[in-house]
């Protein structure tokens, strides 16, 4: 069986290393550990085809130490119990962690001691945020490593090299410059999609010639590499919101273009739903209301067309005027119930026990609800709306509140009923 080009291309030296100037480069932190013939456990972390387990291996190779690989999802105890066998014997073994983040509590805990003695270096890989995915305990043993996406010109040397190589398309095809930019375009930073178009692309082409046509026919779109994972996937909607809430309609719409490429209009509209109202909010409640119907209307007629009331909503989330008026007091309101809940007053329950019958809230005085304590005793002056730079909506509820204060609230609710 022959391996898929990306495969028989792979690196093995530090000098074939595509892109990651930093790690890499002349003064890459990793080239400079290598020439002192050391290397400490870390993680690799970023999008996908840029390098990560690629570059693992080349550091065993470079080392001259043992490696092993282990996928954390697939990968079991006794695999790790094989690997503690080996590490013991060779003295330390470099151990190449494929989505690391996977790793479960069980694993972990046969894995730390050894990482802790350094009998094992692990060098975990993933597509994953490790500030979010990675468990702390595995996090505070290694180094934090960020593969940047390949540049274009990355791209096109490891296309330029995969025509050439012997192990790889041997000269024996040629290929236009404006198919090499497409392939390049088309891989958005990611060589190993790049090297499976240029593959199928050589198989499927005319008299071994590659041209554009040729390239299209097997890559119609652009890779979207924020979907590599799921942290890819939610920074695309947290750049929508973002967008709305800084009143940029276009951005909005881009994020919006590539989100409707995973077909997933109940993630957007639950997104929208929350930006309606945490950032528009009393600026503009009759557009809060609009929101459910607009996304109610998405989800009926699907992708693709459910892109067309989802963008004019967005282009209208963008221009209303803004308010986190209610947010900011709700957010208040929650950090004091985090410290302290405090005892509510006896009339506000449902069935008040010890209180005679003139004590009691009374559903008839519809003239004393407003002058009515609500609040507990220890935080009955408790004043959570406050209003900055109001609009004109805002306006008239600050007016109506302020009003409002000016009535002494009382607990006493016999005397308050005379």
């Amino acid at each position: 069986m022959k391996e898929p080009l990306a495969y028989r291309l792979r690196p093995s030296s530090l000098d074939e290393i595509l892109g990651q100037k930093k790690l890499v480069g002349k003064d890459g932190i990793i080239r400079r550990c290598i020439g002192q013939g050391t290397m400490f456990s870390c993680i690799f972390f970023g999008p996908p085809g840029t390098g990560k387990t690629t570059l693992a291996r080349v550091i065993a190779s470079e080392l001259h130490r043992p490696y092993r690989r282990f996928n954390a999802v697939t990968g079991n105890k006794k695999d790790l119990d094989q690997i503690f066998i080996e590490a013991k014997m060779s003295g330390q073994l470099i151990l190449i962690c494929d989505e690391v983040h996977r790793l479960n509590k069980d694993k972990q805990d046969l894995l730390l001691p050894h990482v802790e003695d350094g009998s094992i270096l692990l060098i975990g890989a993933t597509t994953a945020n490790p500030y979010h995915s990675i468990n702390p305990a595995i996090r505070s043993r290694c180094h934090l490593f960020e593969f940047e996406p390949l540049k274009d010109e990355d791209i096109k040397e490891g296309i330029l090299h995969a025509l050439k190589a012997p192990e790889g398309l041997d000269d024996a095809y040629t290929i236009d410059e404006d198919a090499i930019a497409l392939i390049c375009e088309h891989a958005n930073g990611d060589i190993r999609y790049a090297l499976n178009v240029l593959e199928i692309s050589s198989i499927l082409c005319k008299d071994k010639h590659i041209d554009r046509e040729t390239v299209l026919l097997n890559s119609r779109h652009v890779n979207n590499r924020s979907f590599g994972s799921e942290d890819g996937y939610y920074d695309l909607l947290s750049a929508l919101q973002k967008s709305i809430r800084g009143s940029d309609p276009n951005a909005a719409l881009y994020y919006l273009a590539l989100l409707a490429q995973t077909d997933d209009v109940e993630s957007i509209c639950r997104r929208l739903l929350v930006i309606a109202y945490e950032d528009v909010g009393l600026a503009n409640p009759q557009l809060c209301s609009r929101t459910y119907p607009a996304c109610e209307a998405a989800k009926q007629v699907g992708f693709p067309e459910a892109i067309i009331p989802l963008g004019i909503h967005i282009i209208d989330l963008c221009l209303s005027p803004k308010s986190r008026t209610g947010m900011d007091a709700l957010h208040q309101a929650k950090d004091i119930v985090s410290n302290k809940a405090y005892e509510m007053p006896k009339y506000l329950k449902l069935t008040p026990v010890g209180l005679n019958s003139e004590e009691k809230y009374s559903y008839e005085r519809y003239d004393c609800f407003h002058k009515i304590q609500y609040l507990p005793d220890p935080i009955r002056d408790l004043d959570l709306f406050k209003t900055f730079n109001p609009n004109r909506y805002e306006q008239q509820l600050s007016s109506i509140y302020e009003e409002l204060k000016k009535n002494k609230r009382t607990n006493d609710l016999k005397k308050l009923y005379k």
